[in-house]
């Protein structure tokens, strides 16, 4: 590997936030920091070529000079291509889940954390020594839960780790968790929120009635629709539940206002949005986000594609914030085509959780045909004519599809014994006695 240059120095502190009065002013603070961030960059094996050849920064505009990162690039440079400090310095190393392909590496320095944990601290939750926050997401290669837990720590919150898709940790356990331990915050996907519905009622719970500590759910991971985000705080009794948006390489890169609109920490992040047709990007409007990080010096990212399509705006928010908003409308080449049109998972959810709340609907499943979209759907006893007849009907209304539902009874998609089960955790033992059953040997799990 190429030797690194580190003469740039380290990076300066950002500035507070509502450090600035405008939107604008951001901009400018964002241009002036901009020659420094690269600088940065230019350590990096991966970007010193890409920068050398691309001249002077001096606003946003001019990095339309630099190509794109993609995550193909961080691909290839695995695992240390993309490492800008001594490997002395770095505190953690990470890797994507790899849904969209191959993991993509990650790294942090002590100071790069302080960062990541101060951006995901922000939100609107605000985190307190008084809570007690289950972090639910996977304790892994990913950062989602290490940022979570440190964030909670830093505001003096009590932290239950309670991982994801963990053997240790089956829905039966979490739900016991979440009632004995009066959590107060649960850090997770949406998809658990739903999950734990039904295992707080397996165990002869209430989840609207008998967790009276729960204010919150801080939810990521998952494209979110309205409908599905008032359908998980009505099935708990009205806790609000609150976005976050970010990625394993970043870290957060928004967080919601008391107004539920996601801001972009757009003074840690010099967000841009890239037309694929044109190759023009600007600052605010509807096209492809890529980031360009300010002050991360471990592994600073110059326009890296997150693939995900957005939309950017500076218009006024009453929670004064003076933070760009952004929606985000889902992951660019997404979508399924069907009977003369593309629908997308974030459209079929937005009309499967608008049933009426009494057909019971909590979990679905769906097939895009070319003539038709076919469709599982768990529904309360008795109700699964009316909600196949009304889902049927909102998909030839609202998406102009045609659609064939299948209606299934509780526990059909998802099975009690997977809600209610407590398995037995086994430790890798060698050595047993005469009266136990030695194939125990090989169940590590």
């Amino acid at each position: 590997m190429n030797t690194l240059d580190t003469s740039a120095p380290p990076p300066a502190a950002p500035p507070p936030l509502g450090a600035w009065e405008s939107v604008d002013d951001l901009y400018r603070l964002q241009d002036a920091r901009l020659p420094a961030a690269l600088g940065l960059a230019r350590r990096s094996p991966f970007n010193r070529p890409r920068l050398a050849a691309a001249g002077r920064w001096e606003t946003a505009a001019d990095l339309d000079t630099v190509p794109l990162t993609t995550k193909q690039d961080l691909r290839e440079q695995y695992p240390w291509g993309m490492l800008a400090v001594e490997r002395r310095e770095l505190a953690t190393y990470h890797e994507s889940s790899g849904t969209s392909g191959e993991p993509t590496p990650s790294f942090f320095s002590e100071r790069d954390w302080h960062d990541v944990t101060d951006r995901f601290s922000r939100h609107t939750v605000g985190l307190c020594h008084d809570d007690t926050v289950l972090v639910r997401t996977p304790y892994a290669m990913l950062t989602t839960a290490h940022q979570a837990h440190q964030a909670a720590r830093s505001r003096g919150a009590t932290v239950v780790p309670a991982d994801n898709r963990s053997l240790v940790m089956p829905y039966a356990r979490v739900v016991k968790a979440l009632h004995d331990l009066d959590v107060t915050v649960a850090w997770c996907l949406p998809s658990e929120a739903l999950l734990w519905v039904a295992a707080a009622r397996e165990a002869g719970y209430r989840p609207e009635r008998d967790f009276p500590a729960l204010r919150a759910f801080l939810v990521a991971g998952e494209p979110l629709s309205g409908a599905r985000r008032a359908r998980i705080s009505e099935l708990w009794g009205g806790v609000p539940v609150h976005q976050d948006y970010g990625s394993t390489e970043t870290g957060s890169l928004a967080g919601e206002c008391a107004h539920g609109r996601l801001h972009l920490w757009a003074d840690r992040f010099l967000a841009q949005v890239y037309d694929p047709a044109s190759g023009a990007t600007s600052r605010e409007g509807r096209g492809r986000l890529t980031i360009t990080t300010l002050y991360r010096e471990a592994m600073p990212l110059v326009r890296y594609d997150l693939e995900d399509t957005v939309e950017i705006s500076s218009a006024e928010c009453p929670c004064g914030w003076q933070l760009p908003t952004v929606r985000v409308l889902g992951r660019s080449g997404q979508g399924y085509p069907v009977a003369g049109r593309r629908v997308t998972s974030h459209e079929l959810e937005e009309q499967v959780f608008r049933l009426p709340a009494e057909y019971g609907v909590l979990f679905w499943r769906a097939r895009v045909c070319p003539d038709a979209v076919e469709a599982e759907i768990e529904t309360a006893e008795g109700r699964g004519a009316l909600a196949a007849a009304a889902l049927t009907r909102a998909l030839h209304t609202g998406l102009g599809i045609p659609a064939r539902i299948r209606c299934l009874p509780p526990g059909g998609l998802v099975s009690p014994e997977l809600l209610g089960h407590r398995r037995e955790f086994v430790k890798p033992r060698t050595v047993f006695g005469a009266d136990e059953d030695w194939n125990r040997a090989v169940q590590y799990y």
